[in-house]
C-alpha cells in the first residue's frame, strides 16, 4: 500500500484485561485529543476483550474524522460500566470479596450456563456497545478506507484463533461481545459458525495482521505488566502473575517476531523494499506503582467509579508523557543540543554510565548541555531495531558506536556498537531526570 501523506503511520493495539482496560480509554483519550497527534496517521486498530471495546469506539469515529467524538464515547461507555446505583455498588463489593476469597479456600462455582444472570449480564453489554454505534449502517469496510479494526477472539471449539476483520468482516455487536466473552461470566457468543469465547485466550491484542497495513509504527496499549519486582510468593500473588504472564503470552510472540525481522533488515539478512518493512514497536505500559491502590485479578472485575476514574486520569496522563517522549526522541534524532535541551527541566539531573562514556551524574542546565554536546546528541543513537517502552517513565533501547570510530561513524557497524538503555522521567513535558546505562 502506498503512502497518501508525509505522516507517520500508527497503527494501535489495545490489550485487554477487565476493568484495568479503563487505562486504554485513558490512553486513547489522551493521544486523541493531542495536537501532536496530527503529525501521526491511525491506520489501523486492534483490540481484545475490553480493549476491542476501547479500538471500536477509536475505529468507528475515526473513520469519520471525529477524534472528539471517540472521546466522548470512550468516557460515556466507562461512566455507564461503572457501578454507580447504591444496588450497583453492593453486588460489585460482592463480587470483588468473593473473587478475592477464592485465592484462599475452595469456594462453589456456578457456570454461566446455570446463571440467568450471565445472559443478562451479556445483554446490557450489548445494549451500551449500541448506545455508542449504530451497527446496523456499520458494513464491510472499503479497501481504500482508513484506520481498520481487528477483533481478537478464539473459537472455543476448533481452539483456533480468530482476527474479526473489518476489511473482510462486518463489525457487528456480537463480534465484540464474541471477544469479550469471559467463560467465567459469559456464555460464548455464537458468530459466522463459530463458537467464541473471550479474545484473552488467544491474541490480546492482535499484532501481527496490523503489518499487513504498512504502518511505520505500531503502539502498543499494554495493561499486564511485563516485569514484577518481587518473587510471587503467597496463593494470591502466584495467581496474579499467572495472570499477568498468559495475557501477555502471544503478545510477546508477534512483537518478538517484528523485532526479529527489523533487525534482520538492518543486519543486511533481508532486503528492503520487499515484502517485510521496519516497523518500530512502542509499549505504552500500566504503571502500577504510580496508583493509589493494588492491581491483583480480582481488581480487573472492579467497577467503581472512583476506581475506573483514577484508571482512566492514569491513561490520560501516560499518553501526556508518551507523546512528550517522542517529541524528546525527534529532537535527539535531529542531533542539535539546542533542540535537546530544550526538554530538560530546571533541576534536572543525568546519569551516565558504562557502557556509555564520561560515567557520573549531570546537574544542572550548562554540565547537562556539556555532556549533551558532546556525547548525547553526537553519538548515542536510539536502537529502533527494538522495543521502546514507556513503563513508570519513558525507556529506549539506545547504541553508541565503541572504539576509536565514536563520533565520526567510523566503526559504526552491528557488532562494533555498544548497547544500553535511556530511562526518562517526565514532569509534564519536561524532563526531570534522565538516565544512561546497561539494561537492567
Amino acid at each position: 500500500m502506498q503512502q497518501t501523506s508525509d505522516k507517520t503511520r500508527v497503527a494501535i493495539a489495545c490489550q485487554g484485561g477487565g476493568s484495568h482496560t479503563a487505562f486504554t480509554a485513558g490512553v486513547l483519550k489522551g493521544l486523541l485529543r493531542s495536537g501532536r497527534m496530527q503529525e501521526h496517521e491511525v491506520v489501523a486498530l486492534s483490540g481484545t476483550s475490553g480493549g476491542a471495546v476501547c479500538a471500536l469506539f477509536a475505529w468507528h469515529n475515526l473513520l469519520r474524522g471525529d477524534a472528539a467524538g471517540a472521546v466522548n464515547d470512550l468516557d460515556a461507555f466507562w461512566r455507564d460500566n461503572s457501578a454507580t446505583a447504591p444496588y450497583e455498588q453492593v453486588v460489585n463489593n460482592w463480587v470483588l470479596w468473593a473473587s478475592n476469597l477464592q485465592n484462599f479456600v475452595a469456594t462453589p462455582a456456578v457456570s454461566p450456563y446455570y446463571n440467568p444472570f450471565a445472559a443478562l449480564g451479556l445483554e446490557e453489554f450489548r445494549a451500551m456497545l449500541e448506545r455508542r454505534v449504530d451497527f446496523e449502517r456499520v458494513v464491510v469496510q472499503p479497501g481504500d478506507s482508513r484506520p481498520v479494526l481487528l477483533v481478537g477472539a478464539v473459537d472455543v471449539l476448533s481452539g483456533q484463533f480468530k482476527a474479526f476483520h473489518s476489511r473482510r468482516d462486518r463489525i457487528s455487536a456480537r463480534t465484540i461481545l464474541a471477544s469479550a466473552a469471559i467463560p467465567t461470566l459469559f456464555r460464548s457468543v455464537k458468530l459466522d459458525g463459530g463458537t467464541y469465547w473471550d479474545g484473552l485466550f488467544s491474541q490480546n491484542p492482535p499484532v501481527k495482521e496490523l503489518t499487513d497495513e504498512s504502518p511505520d509504527e505500531i503502539w502498543v496499549i499494554q495493561v499486564n505488566p511485563g516485569e514484577t519486582e518481587h518473587e510471587p510468593k503467597t496463593v494470591a500473588e502466584i495467581a496474579d502473575r499467572r495472570n499477568e504472564l498468559s495475557g501477555n503470552l502471544s503478545l510477546y510472540q508477534e512483537l518478538d517476531f517484528i523485532e526479529k525481522i527489523d533487525q534482520m533488515l538492518e543486519e543486511g539478512n533481508l532486503l528492503p523494499g520487499g515484502k517485510y518493512k521496519q516497523i518500530v514497536v512502542r509499549v505504552i505500559e500500566l504503571s502500577r506503582s504510580r496508583l493509589s491502590r493494588s492491581l491483583g485479578t480480582a481488581s480487573k472485575l472492579n467497577r467503581d467509579p472512583h476506581f475506573i476514574r483514577e484508571l482512566i486520569s492514569h491513561g490520560e496522563l501516560r499518553a501526556g508523557e508518551f507523546l512528550a517522549a517522542l517529541a524528546f526522541e525527534e529532537a535527539w534524532k535531529s542531533r542539535d543540543p539546542d533542540a535537546v535541551m530544550a526538554f530538560f527541566a530546571d533541576g534536572a539531573t543525568l546519569t551516565s554510565s558504562a557502557p556509555f562514556p564520561k560515567s557520573g551524574r549531570y546537574s544542572g542546565r550548562s554540565r547537562i548541555r556539556s555532556f549533551v554536546t558532546e556525547h548525547l546528541a553526537r553519538d548515542i543513537r536510539v536502537d529502533l531495531t527494538k522495543k521502546q517502552i514507556a513503563q513508570n517513565g519513558a525507556a529506549w533501547n539506545v547504541r553508541t558506536p565503541a572504539g576509536d570510530g565514536a563520533g565520526d561513524g567510523a566503526g559504526d557497524g552491528p557488532a562494533n556498537r555498544a548497547s544500553g538503555v535511556a530511562e526518562a522521567v517526565f514532569r509534564g513535558n519536561k524532563i526531570e531526570s534522565l538516565r544512561l546505562g546497561a539494561a537492567t
